[in-house]
Parts: structure tokens; sequence; C-alpha cells
């Protein structure tokens, strides 16, 4: 017996992937499946783990005592200390800055004389550490006990004590001050050499004297690689400010540490009162960086990016639109 072919139609089997479809404008589309990655929320699920862990042993640790760091946080004593941190590191940052604008110049200045001095100061205060040459300063008056005022090589007019000019805020600011014009020297060289050098032939084109150009043209676009790395060097000095304990200066370090020897069992809490202070005032700094080198970024982009406090204004406006 033979079988009708034309009894009943054949089955349309279909093996693969269903047939593109056209969309209304005649195009074939393709359902896009999105990349997987197990392995990142693996790592997300073992950082937030670990988070947990570390926060919990922070509240939970007696160890630490965080009534005894309450007691501590604003206590005059502290709040003092803190006062003379800012303040070194305020005239330090200032003074520091300062020297280092003008060893830059004299770097990039065509006199040989003023590039080796330049290159020599750079080159001595970044070697010595920070520690030995508050020590040095220190000491100065044992060295020159007397210091006197008049003609190079000749008479003096008027003649200073030592012991009275150097005090220990004084020796402070001097130490930090030459420790940190070594190093911002070379942040604003680098940022005076990031500039175009056709801004410079520019500048020569209008006929504007040396000093104009630099302030009004090379400086201002300088900034915008000097501010970063100066304000991390800015972070650096607000830490190594704790050295001038050493020289018999209780800022927040000293008071820090002296009371810890007064009361031995609050050493820990008072620790962490030293470490929350500085966490804040490096946090500060960052702030104002942020909004320091969006300033000088106004004119090398063409849209500012929106600051972290209009984003979430923006997503409390989409949220109760």
């Amino acid at each position: 017996m033979v079988a009708d072919s034309s009894a009943s139609p054949p089955l349309d089997l279909q093996v693969g992937p269903p047939p593109e479809t056209p969309s209304p404008d005649g195009l074939l589309t393709q359902r896009v499946v999105p990349l997987r990655h197990p392995w990142r929320w693996v790592a997300t699920v073992v950082v937030l783990v670990l988070l947990a862990q570390f926060v919990h042993g922070l509240i939970s640790n007696p160890f630490y005592e965080w009534d005894r760091f309450r007691y501590w946080f604003l206590r005059p004593v502290v709040l003092d200390g803190l006062v003379i941190t800012l303040k070194v590191t305020a005239w330090s940052a200032v003074l520091g800055f300062l020297g280092g604008v003008v060893l830059a110049l004299m770097r990039v200045s065509k006199n040989p004389l003023l590039r080796a001095v330049s290159w020599g100061y750079i080159w001595l205060f970044r070697s010595v550490p920070l520690i030995v040459l508050l020590l040095v300063i220190y000491n100065f008056s044992a060295i020159y006990p007397k210091l006197s005022l008049g003609i190079p090589f000749g008479p003096g007019f008027a003649e200073f004590e030592t012991t009275d000019l150097l005090g220990y805020t004084v020796i402070g600011i001097i130490a930090l001050s030459l420790n940190e014009a070594a190093y911002a020297a070379e942040v604003v060289r680098a940022g005076i050499q990031s500039v175009d050098q056709g801004q410079h032939e520019a500048a020569d084109a209008l006929g504007l004297s040396r000093g104009r150009q630099f302030r009004r043209i090379i400086l201002p676009q300088a900034l915008r690689a000097i501010v970063p790395a100066y304000v991390n060097q800015l972070i650096g000095l607000i830490k190594a400010s704790s050295l001038v304990f050493y020289v018999s200066l209780l800022d927040l370090f000293g008071v820090v540490m002296s009371m810890g020897s007064t009361y031995p069992t609050d050493i820990i809490p008072l620790l962490l009162v030293a470490t929350a202070w500085y966490v804040v005032l490096t946090s500060l700094l960052s702030v104002v960086q942020y909004y320091v080198e969006r300033y000088y970024a106004r004119g090398a982009v063409r849209t500012m990016p929106p600051t972290p406090l209009q984003q979430l204004r923006a997503s409390f406006a989409r949220r109760f639109r």
C-alpha cells in the first residue's frame, strides 16, 4: 500500500535559534543577552561580609572604649592641640607653596646659576628626613647663639638672641616650610611644563611681559595639573605636622601622647580621637580640592559635570516628580 502524501502536510521542524523578525522599519532585530559577571557578584558579597565584620568588631569590641572616645573628642585640651596643628599646617602650606613657586621658576630659568641652586635645594631637602630637619632647627641656637642684621661680610647694625626668635611654633613652621617647598617646587614645575608651548608663543606674540605671562596665562592653566598633586602634598603635610611633637610643640598628636602618658588606660581612645580628627581634616581638604579643580577646569571641558549635591537633588526630583 502506498501512502498518500497529499493527505496531510509535512511537519515544519525547526532546529536552532528562532528566525530573525523584521522591525516596523524593515530592519532585522535580535534580542541582546547581557554578559554575565558571576565573579563580580562573588567579590561584592565577600567585600560586604568583610566590611560588616569590620564594623561589627569596631562597635562590639570593648577594647576601643567608645565612651572614653566621646569624652576626649571635644575636650578643650584636644581642641587646643587641633588649633596648633591647623596653625602650623596653614602657615607651612602657604610658605611652602610660595617657596616652591620661586624654586620652580628658578628651575625653568635660563640662568645656569639659578637652576643649579634650585636643583641643589630640592636635592638636599628631599634627601634629609623631616624629623632630622626638625631636630637640627630645634638645636639651631646652639650652632648660632646670636644673629645679626647688617652689611654682608661687614659690620652688623642689630643683634638678636636666637632663642628669642625661634619659639617652638616657629621652629615647626620653618622646618615644615623648608621641607614642603622642595616637594612643591617639583609639583609646580611639572604644572608649568604641562602648558602647551603654543601658549608661551602666543603670549610672546601679544607682547606681554614675563611676569604678566606667568600670572595671567601660564599659571591659571598650570593649576589644573598643580592642584591635585599639591593637595595630595597638603594631606601629607597635615600628617607630617604630628612630628613637631618631638620638638616640644603640643599639637594634636602631642596632646594625645601627653594625655596618654597621664591616663595610660585611655591610650587607645585617645589615639582614636587623633585618628578621627586627622580624617576630618583630610576629608575637608578633599572637598576643597574637588571645587578648586572644578573652578580651574572651566576652560578645559565644554560642560561641567554635576556636583554630588546636584546629583542628589536631581535624584530626589526624579523620584518625587
